[in-house]
């Protein structure tokens, strides 16, 4: 599946979110979108837990 395809889906998710259940929902669904999408890049190995403890000091150039 292309990426294209992939944002139209979340992006019809979260306007349905958003028409039915107002802001609120609209963020959650967000939220929850976006740790799932960490999760998944995670699980891949695309990501390493490293990354997000790393301090600014100790960036790749």
């Amino acid at each position: 599946m292309s990426m294209a395809v992939v944002g139209m889906i979340a992006g019809m998710a979260l306007g349905f979110a958003g028409y039915f259940g107002g802001f609120g929902a609209f963020l959650l669904v967000a939220a929850l979108g976006a740790v799932g999408f960490v999760v998944g890049r995670f699980l891949e190995g695309d990501m390493e837990l490293g990354d997000f403890f790393r301090t600014r000091d100790d960036r790749r150039r």
